[in-house]
């Protein structure tokens, strides 16, 4: 009886181990290839929304979100929307509650992983009804950056006149940034200074900075704080409720991404 169980119990463990190889191979077989194909998609709630230090919202808060695909082969194209309020703060007869930015570009690494690099063209459009006569804040730039670990330097360029300046195609935008993790709380470092250069509009141009923190909470959702400022001239950026658009403020923001 021992030897018959033994027996038995060997071919069992063929048969089994057998199966198992089948099963694999069918597996395998079944198994397709990961796709090259990424979409993705996220929704932010923001005590205000600034844009290059400047408020957008009349320091009201925000709803943002937006669509993005990208390629393995470096290739994305996006989509990214935010509630605003500035063009009518600026001007009652202009009713464009909302910013819609359609961009496409290709980055990838350099060499050892350590260097990336970014190309692309961004359109800022702003549907809505506007006086005759008004300078449409509708933006193009074309950019370039590249950068190392968690540095990255980024140049803006705008073919276009630049959100609503009369006569100001050909201005530029200069950022310096970095996102550096810190490795406790699921915390994350973000500095960033810019310089905006407003094409042949005096006054205009203007620095602007962020210091903050992000935190990774899990399942999709992050949560950022951050001090921002700028030195742009007030006598341009106030709107006529007499708030001065550079202010220096506290923002607050929580995005789930999908």
């Amino acid at each position: 009886m021992k030897k018959l169980a033994l027996a038995i119990g060997a071919t069992g463990a063929i048969a089994l181990s057998g199966f198992a190889a089948t099963a694999n191979a069918q597996s395998a077989a079944a198994a397709e290839p990961a796709s090259p194909h990424t979409f993705t998609a996220n929704v932010t709630l923001a005590s205000e929304y600034r844009y290059r230090g400047l408020m957008q919202t009349n320091r009201r808060p925000a709803i943002q979100g937006g669509f993005d695909y990208s390629h393995a082969s470096g290739f994305y194209a996006g989509n990214w929307n935010s509630s605003i309020s500035w063009l009518n703060d600026s001007n009652d007869e202009v009713s464009a509650p909302i910013e819609m930015d359609f961009y496409a570009g290709f980055k990838n690494t350099l060499g050892d992983g350590n260097w990336n690099y970014d190309v692309g063209v961004l359109q800022y459009y702003y549907p809505g009804d506007y006086p005759g006569g008004y300078v449409r804040p509708y933006t193009t730039e074309v950019y370039a950056g590249v950068g190392y670990g968690p540095v990255f330097l980024k140049y803006s360029y705008a073919p276009t006149n630049l959100f609503g300046f009369a006569d100001s195609k050909n201005s530029w935008y200069l950022d310096l940034s970095a996102n550096v993790p810190l490795n406790v709380w699921g915390l994350t470092l973000n500095a960033h200074v810019g310089y905006q250069k407003v094409q042949d509009v005096s006054d205009a141009s203007y620095t602007d900075w962020k210091i903050g923190l992000t935190k990774d909470l899990g399942s999709g959702f992050s949560a950022a704080v951050s001090y921002i400022d700028t030195n742009a001239e007030r006598s341009v950026y106030t709107n006529t409720s007499g708030r001065y658009l550079g202010k220096a403020t506290v923002v607050a923001t929580i995005t789930k991404a999908f």
